[in-house]
């Protein structure tokens, strides 16, 4: 899967999950603020790409620095690439 396939399903996920509209989604938009998520989703946004990507997030990942978009994208393409392979 490439990068841009990564991106784009973690925008998918985004988009259905929390009915945040297309348009909104730019590299910059802010997830607690543009986005409109809270805590409650940020635990929910989690769940939905461990489950997405079959990855393991945990909290000394560095999860918490996440503000953007972008900041999302880099985080779960890092994740993704260190994932072994099955």
């Amino acid at each position: 899967m490439t990068d841009q396939e990564i991106i784009k399903r973690i925008n998918e996920g985004l988009e259905e999950e929390f009915e945040i509209p297309k348009e909104k989604l730019i590299p910059g938009a802010r997830l607690y603020g543009e986005l409109g998520l809270d805590s409650l989703d940020a635990v929910d946004m989690v769940v939905v790409l461990e489950q997405q990507f079959r990855i393991k997030i945990r909290e000394d990942d560095g999860i918490q620095a996440i503000r953007t978009l972008d900041d999302l994208h880099v985080f779960i393409l890092a994740k993704v690439s260190s994932r072994p392979d099955p």
